[in-house]
């Protein structure tokens, strides 16, 4: 894992937004088209808007960081290894179509893989151990960066993500001895404590989902 060049990406975005204000614009033009389920303060919608993508893209190195060691943790690092090495993949070398995309908004495409890969993966574990492999919880996030990239390119990636899944996880994967030692672990007082540092993501930020009015 590249972990280092992924943050290097994301800090390389922020510095390009500094200078452009390029994911303010868009978001700008987005506010009033956005699905009225998306509930944002009245107070300064669009700073909580950018704010959230900030935060949902900053979030993705330390996301696939915590995945890999509880992955490493649980003895099945072979198995979850590449299922992330797909999305660093994305940060580090981007498919074609985005070649030359540059900046924080163009970054949220690939912040979504990282994210629902991550999620499916967690998916995956609350099967097999009814705990997640990390605890945070990203489904709302994920729902409104679904909404922003917008409906038919954020399908393709979710189709990515779940062929990503099926070719690489399957119930084998969690059939080793070492998956058993790794669900007694998981009830721990020291696990439950480390889980604390992972709020959901949109509601500390102020964005909700409801339903519209």
């Amino acid at each position: 894992m590249n972990i280092a060049a992924v943050r290097e990406q994301v800090s390389q975005a922020h510095q390009h937004e500094g200078q452009t204000g390029q994911l303010k614009a868009r978001l700008e033009l987005q506010l009033p088209h956005l699905h009225p389920s998306i509930q944002l303060p009245e107070q300064d919608a669009q700073g909580t808007l950018v704010r959230f993508v900030s935060a949902y893209i900053d979030q993705v190195p330390e996301l696939l960081e915590a995945a890999h060691e509880a992955a490493r943790e649980a003895g099945i690092e072979s198995q979850i290894k590449p299922v992330l090495k797909i999305a660093e993949a994305y940060f580090l070398q981007p498919p074609s179509v985005m070649q030359g995309h540059v900046g924080l908004d163009c970054l949220l495409d690939e912040a979504y893989l990282a994210h629902r890969l991550v999620e499916e993966v967690n998916d995956l574990y609350i099967r097999h151990f009814q705990q997640p492999l990390i605890p945070v919880d990203t489904t709302v996030a994920n729902l409104i960066a679904h909404q922003l990239i917008g409906e038919s390119f954020a399908n393709q990636l979710d189709e990515v993500v779940h062929h990503s899944v099926d070719e690489m996880l399957n119930d084998e994967s969690f059939a080793v001895e070492s998956v058993e030692a790794y669900r007694e672990k998981l009830s721990s007082p020291e696990t439950g404590a480390a889980w604390k540092r992972w709020p959901c993501l949109s509601r500390q930020l102020g964005v909700e989902l409801g339903q519209p009015a």
